[in-house]
């Protein structure tokens, strides 16, 4: 049960990869959640009237809602940016609807009218009319051929998407039309009613196949499963009911809603059912048992950094909530859970031999905790901001750590002493690593640099300029000869011996940030490309500056890669809902989700 909205939700949808959850309230808010822990990750706010129809996009980039403040809002999935709003609708909208190919979206609306838009422009490409009365839903045909539409006045309606010809209209029903739907071979449509039935059509024809009966209430959403065999509906009588599409027998009734079930809709493997309600939950099903399913719960809030430990038995995330949690990564079971932060904790690092985790904070400190008891060994003070990367040496026997107080700090492990402290930045340092050898240390900042140091005197080595926007990350190479430093928009990899710290090659990427479900070893082996380079530990880091000032930084996501061979990746990132979760590349799968 996803907690969250304050007022009716009116619309849920599952992202296409099944990972995540959007759902649209009265609240004036589209929330997405973890489908997985069922934690809130972000809440979408810039409608100004009740959120009646959410859709994710095929591709899973963007989400578009509707909303009874007349217009199509499209926001990007991943940060939740508004991107555009569509407005030419004289009345409500009610539902939205991708295309397959995910270049249009349709809307239809209370002004009895179907639009369709184009995705990219958001420019109108053409109004359908023919509705008497107000536009319930939307469905595009699997193929993008054909549009579905549902009405208030009592009847589906089948349209041309390229030439907005009305087709046929399917009559029998004897109230108002709420939801229609497209089965996934595209033979068949079901429709929900107020007249308390779901109604299965035949898509080319236009009869009756049958007619389902078992709602003691308006029936307000219907979905098909991804396999076409079951359909799930919502009704006002605050049941969820899975039907047998060939038999029209009635497989189970799932109870738990308080209030009218308002929307329906099953998972990409079709083993969940999601449902939304004017009891301002939602609550997800398995649809196979007709049980409520009960979210696992770890961080509370974001993750704001995660880490593997050395031999990959376990993993270390950072979060708002201001503990450090520890992982099994085969299972997936939290080991424990570490608090004594009094701020958010932003970044973690295990020792390379396993037996300490240390943590920077925005609570100015570095902490150094016991890996294997979770007890809390010492916590360095001395920063004069917040502490935004930390990093072992080789040997485990110093840490260095970045601020926002544009210094770059060496701590002794065993006894806690600042060793030095390294100024040369002018904005904040935002990460931190030491070459294989442990002779030198590397930063990049905000400041648009990284910088290459001498561990052992604490002397500037070289300045590497050339990025045009924060330096988010940096790694060496195994061997040492290189370093690698990233920002939002560009990769750049530069030799460390050579005294003018020359580039050898730089890499823009496309979009500023990739998806995590974008990820392959394509855009990972890009990176070890150079001069024979070997995979190597690549962290990346999304960041956000406040109004406040540029020393105040917003984590939203961060990224670690461990690479056993060539053809070996495991992949973890932790997400803004507090949840951790790991790919294992040789097998393009989401291997663990805690």
């Amino acid at each position: 049960m996803l907690r969250g909205h304050t007022s009716r939700v009116r619309s849920v949808a599952f992202s296409p990869d099944g990972t995540q959850i959007a759902s649209g309230s009265a609240d004036e808010t589209v929330t997405i959640w973890d489908a997985q822990s069922g934690m809130l990750i972000r809440q979408l706010k810039g409608h100004t009237d009740a959120v009646t129809s959410v859709a994710f996009s095929p591709d899973g980039t963007q989400i578009a809602s509707g909303s009874a403040d007349e217009t199509v809002t499209i926001w990007d999935a991943q940060s939740g940016m508004l991107i555009g709003q569509l407005k030419g609708h004289t009345d409500a909208v009610t539902s939205v609807a991708f295309s397959p190919d995910r270049t249009q979206i349709a809307s239809g609306s209370a002004d009895k009218t179907v639009t369709i838009w184009d995705a990219t422009t958001g420019v109108t490409i053409r109004k359908l009319e023919g509705h008497t009365d107000a536009v319930t839903s939307v469905a595009f045909s699997p193929d993008g051929t054909q549009i579905a539409s549902g009405s208030a006045d009592e009847t589906v309606t089948i349209w041309d998407a390229q030439s907005g010809m009305l087709i046929r209209q399917l009559k029998g029903h004897t109230d108002a039309v709420t939801s229609v739907a497209f089965s996934p071979d595209g033979t068949q449509i079901a429709s929900g009613s107020a007249d308390k039935t779901v109604t299965i059509w035949d898509a080319k024809t236009g009869v009756t196949i049958r007619k389902l009966e078992g709602h003691t209430d308006a029936v307000t959403s219907v979905a098909f499963s991804p396999d076409g065999i079951q359909n799930a509906s919502g009704s006002a009588d605050k049941a969820v009911i899975i039907w047998d599409v060939k038999t029209g027998v009635l497989l189970r009734q799932l109870k738990g809603h308080t209030c009218v079930v308002t929307s329906v809709t099953f998972s990409a493997d079709g083993t969940q059912i999601i449902s939304g309600s004017d009891d301002k939950m939602v609550d997800i099903w398995d649809s196979k048992a007709g049980v409520l399913i009960q979210p696992v719960k770890g961080h509370t809030n974001q993750v704001t950094s995660v880490t593997f430990s050395s031999d990959k038995t376990r993993i270390a995330s950072g979060s708002v909530d201001k503990t450090v949690a520890i992982w099994d990564v085969q299972t997936g079971i939290l080991i424990r859970q570490l608090s004594g932060h009094t701020n958010a904790v932003i970044s973690v690092a295990f020792s390379p031999d396993g037996i300490q985790i240390a943590s920077g904070s925005a609570d100015e400190t570095v902490a150094i905790w016991n890996a294997k008891t979770g007890v809390l060994i010492r916590q360095l003070k001395g920063h004069t901001h917040w502490v935004i990367s930390v990093a072992f040496s080789p040997d485990s026997t110093q840490i260095v750590s970045g601020s926002t107080d544009e210094t770059v700090t060496i701590w002794d492990v065993k006894t806690g002493v600042l060793i030095r402290q390294l100024r040369g930045h002018t904005n904040a340092v935002i990460s931190v690593a030491f070459s294989p050898n442990g002779t030198q240390i590397a930063s990049g900042s905000s400041d648009q640099t990284a910088t290459i140091w001498d561990a052992k005197t604490g002397f500037l080595i070289k300045q590497l300029k050339g990025h045009t926007n924060w330096v988010g990350s940096v790694a060496f190479s195994p061997d040492g000869l290189h370093l690698i430093s990233k920002s939002c928009s560009e990769t750049k990899v530069w030799p460390t011996g050579d005294p003018d710290g020359y580039l050898i090659d730089s890499d823009s990427a496309k979009n500023n940030f990739l998806p995590a479900t974008s990820i392959s070893p394509n855009n990972i082996q890009q990176f070890s490309d150079h001069k024979g380079l070997e995979p190597f530990i690549y962290h990346t880091g999304r960041w956000l500056m406040s109004n406040a000032s540029s020393k105040h930084l917003c984590f939203l996501m961060q990224c670690h890669i461990t690479a056993e061979s060539s053809c070996d990746y495991i992949f973890a990132f932790g997400t803004h809902l507090g949840d951790i979760y790991i790919l294992d590349f040789s097998y393009l799968q989401f291997s663990s989700a805690f």
